[in-house]
Order: structure tokens, then C-alpha cells, then sequence
């Protein structure tokens, strides 16, 4: 392709996305989904990286994203609007299930019921609602903050604007999925790409007569805070909503067992073209409240429902090339570049190999025809190939015994808990030495769970590494803004914006920064349990002795393997160069305590045996809440040993010896008023 017709073909691409831009940012009006958009995206920085003559003020390499909306005031939720874990098969259903048993401590012949309701892909929106009148809207945002739409709902008809039930709660928050139905989408198509779009410009207009002129609809099907709510199950609570005036799911069920859920889930997929609404999956949601809130939540999803996706869609694409990705841990992850096809309405370009053992097991390689699979959310992968298809000439694919990077050894490491050698490679370099891993390192440096920058993306992160404005994550807020100023496609008040949202992210709580820095097996979950150990930034920089480690194996939930990845951070310059920098930046908010007067306080407790009707992560639950802590072994910072079916005999013993308090269940139970 000649010069010209390469930089006619890239203008019309920055064309094409400035206009998807205005219609998105500034008119509140997209005309494509997002798949589309990121399509077109990732062809202009192709484009870039193949052809450097090919430049524009406008390119998304440049362009360093767009300011929070300020059409709407931000606001928080009471209660978080949390995500949801996702189902694929029976198997998985069967795996939920099992450990929702278990940490009931309910045996296999207990009935769970679950409220199964058909997931609208609309837009999530909760409804506070105080003495029976509606008062505020908001959108779902991050799941804790979310942007002030209040006027913009209350031109919904399907939403109440007052309530006069007597059984109505003193307040609530009512959240449900505004949508648009496809026989009135038909008459819409023309401004908007899909449904979900069309619902996401019309919550977003700036004035709401415009929003009143779009046939929007509201399905409720859940609460966040309530004051007062006479209720105790979800199908009562359902039932509740239409008393009220709310609109539901009419496809909503009661059902028991696994088999029963697969049974509804095949039915609604085969009417699923027919219903006048876009549905991606089905919830099961466990019936009984009580036992939700026994159940709890893990990091950002309750353990009481999961989303059940619809199944798979497939097609067949050829094999262009297989890139070797290396990531923020050392991974190297094998990706396989295909011919661009469309799975169920997505057009896909890549898909993953997931692993070096996974491309030898199906014997995958450069040119061969494959299936590629897509299920739900998840990142499309390689079925199977066509041997008869194979070119003559096609060659083993042999995964790279350097890291493409940096060119460190990689290794495969042995797992001691299954005893066989791990299925990933790694690159052996440590800390910041290879730039992939250090690129991959600042991306979730930034991130949304951990420091979560506006403006700051990980199209800027790359930018300004080429640049060398930033190679450790402290750089960050080191940043020559007038340097900055002065590049392609910046200007003083995109500047002045970024200043300011790093500024604001000066000030973090401990088990955020713990999570940012992005050590090997420890999630936003184990950081959380990190922080409320340490409280302190100081502490945890100032590990180094061998007891601080060991004291780290009595926290509840972090085991060896963690305690040895936190080991291999710190015993890496580049990583405490790093931790000091930051003291120097950042205001770290110590973690904040557990309730100090609880009727546990100061004790703490372990638990050897099978205990009858609580299972030990409710145990654990319950000695928490009430101020008191939980170990890992017997030694004598333990006050309580709590015994139940066939206990570890030398734990009992150890205990004996230390003089430590042995006692049954209902002994524990009685130190918190309650009877087994």
C-alpha cells in the first residue's frame, strides 16, 4: 500500500472516531457499542506503530481521555451495587452450590432455593425513595459512587413518584435496570446502535424533556439500604415490588436444585429471540435473606448469587500470528492474532492460548484454521484447529525460553500445594529490571481498584514511558506538567485536569496502596486482611525480620504462598526504593479498626474440627464482628481453642501445655449470648 492511500485510510479512521467521540462525550447520544469503538481504536494505534510517519493531535495515543461528566453531580451509594460471580455450566452451578453448603455447614440433603430472574442488559440505576416519595437517582457508576440522574428517571413512567403503602419502608433504595424495548427501538435505530446504548445517551441527556421523548422502561429486582423492610426472602420482596407499583420480570421463578436451574436456564434460552427485551444470562439469587446475610460478600460480589450466561457462540478464523504477552507478574501469556470475525454481534481479532502446555496439547500454530469460541464476558480462545486444513510448510510454534523483553531466563516454578510444575512460564526478572513487567506494573498502579486516576489510562502509561516521564510508580506524582504541556494533543486545560486528578489521589487508604503495588498473589481481598494487620504504612515498609514474617502465617486467609511472595518483594532494592519514594508523596490513611468494645475484645480464637450448623468461615465472621481476632496455629498469643467433631489431637495437646483455654461450640456461643 503506498504512502497516501495508508494516510488517507488513517485520517478517515480519526475522522470516523472524533465523530463517535462528540456523539458519546458530548452529545450523550453513542451511535455504536463499544466493541466497535475499541475496534477502531486499536486499528488507528496499529496503524501508529506500523507506520511512524502517521501522526494527528487527535489520535487516541494522544488524546488523554475526557473529563468527568459535568452534567451530573456525583454521588455515593449507601450500600455498594456490587457485581456478580459468573456461571457457564452445571458444573459451575454445582461448584456454587457446593460452597454455599459449606459455608452454611448445611448438609447435601438441605434444599437451597433461589430466585432465578433473566438479566436485562440495560443500564443498573437505584432509586432512593424516603417517607413513600421518590428523592434521589443514581446511576450505577463504580459501584460506590455513582452520577446524580435524578431528573432524568423521573421521566420514566414504570418508576413511581410516590408510594402510600403502609408496608413501605421509612427508606429504601429500589435498584432495577432501565432498558428499551426492541419493538421500540425500531424506532430509534437510526439515532442509536443498540438498546443498551440507546438506554445508557438517554440517562445521560443534559436536559430531561429530551430524555422524556425516549420510550425508557424500569424493571426492579433487588434493594441496597432500607429502613424498615418487613420482609424476609426475595420472592416475597418481588412480590412486594408490584404491590407497590413496580414493574418485574414476569420470566422470575422459585427454584430448588441444580438440575431444576439448568432445566429453566434451556427453556428461556430458547424463547430468548422471541421476548421483546435483550437478556444475557440468568441470576440465581438465594432465596432466603437470612441466609444472604449469613452468606456475605467476597471483594466485590456477594456470595448468595451468581450470573448464569448464555451459552457460547463459535466461528472459524485463520491464525495470522501468536504474540508472547508479558505481564505485571512475569506471565507469559501466548496470544493468537486472527483474521477478524464477528462472534454473537462482537468483532474478534484476538484470542487467547492461554499457556505453552495449552498450544502443545492441541498442537496450535501460525496459519492453521481454527474454532474460536466466545462465552458471555470471557476473553475469546482457541477450541480446536483443522489439521486437514494445515499449510505443508507449518512449523511447531516454540515458546521462547528468554522473556521477549528483557531477555531474562523464564522458568517454570513448582506449586507445592499440587505438587507439579505450574503450566505458566515466567520471566525470573525481579522488581522494575524488565520493562514489560515494570509497563504492566504502573497499568495497575493506576488502575480502577487500586490508585484509579481519571485521565490516566494505560494508552497515557505507555506514552509516557516511551517518553521516560515515568518508570517507577512514584514518578507518577513527580510529573514535569510543563513538559507535558508541550507535547501533540495536550493542552493547558487537559493538563491542568490531570494534575488534578492525580493530586486528589495523594491521599489513599493502606489496603489500596498494599493492593497497587501489585505483588504476586495478593488481591484487593488479601490486602484488606494485610492492612488491618499492619494498620500502619510505616510497619508494613519496615518488614524485614523473620518473626514479622511468621506472625504474617497467623492471619486467617493469607497462607504461605503469600507470606513468600511479600518476602520476594521486599528483598528487592528496586521495590524498597519504591515503598520510600511513596512515604515521601502520599498521605497513607491507616486501616481502620474493628469495633473496640465488642464482647470479644482483645481474645483470640481458633477452631480444630467439624463444628455443627456454622461452618468456620462464618466462625470467623461472627468473632470479627465482635471485635475479637482469629489465628492459624496454637502458640501462646492464643486465648481460645474451640473444639468440635474430631479435632487435631496435638493441637489440643499444645494447648494444654500453653495453658490455653479449650472450649466446645456451645461454650463460644454462650460468650456471644447466642445458643447453638
Amino acid at each position: 500500500m503506498k504512502k497516501k492511500e495508508i494516510q488517507k485510510k488513517y485520517n478517515e479512521k480519526i475522522k470516523l472516531i472524533n465523530k463517535y467521540n462528540a456523539y458519546y462525550y458530548e452529545k450523550s447520544n453513542p451511535i455504536v457499542n463499544d466493541q466497535v469503538y475499541d475496534n477502531l481504536k486499536k486499528e488507528i494505534l496499529q496503524l501508529e506503530i506500523n507506520y511512524n510517519f502517521l501522526k494527528s493531535e487527535n489520535s487516541p495515543s494522544k488524546v488523554v481521555g475526557y473529563k468527568p461528566s459535568k452534567n451530573f453531580k456525583k454521588s455515593f451509594h449507601k450500600v455498594p451495587m456490587l457485581s456478580l460471580g459468573n456461571a457457564f455450566s452445571e458444573e459451575d452451578l454445582d461448584n456454587f452450590e457446593k460452597k454455599i453448603k459449606n459455608f452454611l455447614s448445611l448438609k447435601d440433603k438441605n434444599e437451597i432455593y433461589y430466585n432465578a430472574e433473566p438479566k436485562i442488559d440495560g443500564i443498573s440505576a437505584s432509586l432512593t425513595y424516603k417517607k413513600g416519595k421518590f428523592y434521589k437517582g443514581l446511576s450505577r457508576g463504580d459501584g460506590k459512587e455513582g452520577e446524580d440522574i435524578t431528573e432524568n428517571l423521573a421521566t420514566i413512567r414504570d418508576i413511581p413518584k410516590a408510594i402510600s403503602f403502609k408496608d413501605f419502608p421509612d427508606e429504601i433504595d429500589i435498584r432495577g435496570e432501565v432498558f428499551i424495548q426492541n419493538s421500540d427501538f425500531k424506532n430509534l435505530n437510526d439515532k442509536f446502535a443498540n438498546p443498551r446504548n440507546a438506554a445508557s445517551g438517554s440517562l445521560r441527556q443534559k436536559n430531561p424533556s429530551d430524555t422524556q421523548k425516549i420510550p425508557l422502561k424500569f424493571i426492579a429486582y433487588t434493594f441496597g439500604y432500607e429502613k424498615g423492610l418487613l420482609v424476609e426472602n426475595q420472592s416475597d420482596f418481588i412480590n412486594k415490588l408490584n404491590k407497590w407499583g413496580f414493574k418485574t420480570n414476569p420470566l422470575n421463578k422459585l427454584i430448588s436444585g441444580v438440575k431444576n436451574l439448568i432445566e429453566n436456564y434451556n427453556e428461556i434460552e430458547k424463547k430468548r429471540a422471541n421476548l421483546d427485551f435483550d437478556i444475557d444470562g440468568i441470576v440465581y439469587k438465594v432465596n432466603d435473606f437470612a441466609m444472604q446475610k449469613r452468606l456475605g460478600n467476597v471483594a466485590n460480589a456477594p456470595r448468595w448469587a451468581i450470573a448464569h450466561k448464555f451459552s457460547s457462540s463459535k466461528a472459524i478464523s485463520k491464525i495470522l500470528d501468536i504474540e508472547i504477552q508479558v505481564g505485571r507478574t512475569g506471565a507469559l501469556t501466548p496470544v493468537a492474532k486472527i483474521k477478524a470475525i464477528t462472534i454473537g454481534g462482537v468483532v474478534v481479532s484476538n484470542a487467547t492460548l492461554h499457556n505453552e502446555d495449552e498450544i502443545n496439547r492441541k498442537d496450535i500454530r501460525i496459519g492453521d484454521t481454527a474454532v474460536i469460541e466466545r462465552a458471555g464476558d470471557v476473553i475469546p480462545h482457541i477450541l480446536s484447529v483443522d489439521i486437514n486444513k494445515r499449510l505443508k510448510n507449518s512449523k511447531k510454534f516454540i515458546f521462547p525460553e528468554n522473556c521477549p523483553s528483557c531477555g531474562s531466563k523464564t522458568i517454570k516454578e513448582f506449586n507445592k500445594i499440587t505438587k507439579k510444575i505450574d503450566a505458566v512460564r515466567r520471566c525470573s526478572s525481579e522488581g522494575y529490571n524488565c520493562d514489560k513487567i515494570s509497563i504492566e506494573k504502573l497499568k495497575h498502579f493506576v488502575s480502577k481498584e487500586a490508585f484509579n486516576i481519571d485521565g490516566f489510562g494505560k494508552k497515557i502509561v505507555e506514552n509516557f514511558w516511551k517518553l521516560k516521564f515515568i518508570k517507577f510508580p512514584h514518578d507518577i506524582f513527580k510529573l514535569d506538567y510543563t513538559k507535558i504541556e508541550k507535547l501533540e494533543g495536550w493542552g493547558k486545560l487537559s493538563v491542568q485536569n490531570l494534575k488534578y486528578s492525580i493530586n486528589q489521589k495523594k491521599n489513599i487508604s493502606l489496603e489500596r496502596l498494599i493492593y497497587s503495588l501489585g505483588i504476586r498473589h495478593i488481591g484487593l481481598e488479601n490486602a484488606k486482611l494485610l492492612s488491618k494487620h499492619f494498620m500502619s504504612f510505616s510497619k508494613f515498609k519496615s518488614l524485614s525480620k523473620k518473626s514479622d514474617y511468621e506472625e504474617m502465617l497467623n492471619i486467617d486467609g493469607i497462607g504461605e504462598t503469600q507470606v513468600n511472595s511479600i518476602k520476594s518483594f521486599f528483598s528487592n532494592e528496586a521495590n524498597l526504593k519504591v515503598l520510600n519514594e511513596l512515604e515521601k508523596v502520599l498521605v497513607v490513611k491507616n486501616a481502620i479498626q474493628n469495633s473496640n468494645d465488642g464482647l470479644l475484645k482483645n481474645k483470640t480464637f481458633l477452631v480444630t474440627g467439624k463444628l455443627n450448623g456454622i461452618s468456620r468461615a462464618e466462625v470467623k465472621s461472627l468473632i470479627e464482628e465482635n471485635s475479637g481476632k482469629t489465628v492459624s496455629s496454637v502458640s501462646k498469643k492464643l486465648n481460645y481453642l474451640i473444639i468440635g467433631d474430631k479435632p487435631t489431637k496435638k493441637k489440643i495437646d499444645n494447648a494444654k501445655q500453653l495453658k490455653i483455654n479449650v472450649i466446645d461450640q456451645a461454650e463460644f456461643l454462650k460468650m456471644l449470648n447466642k445458643t447453638s
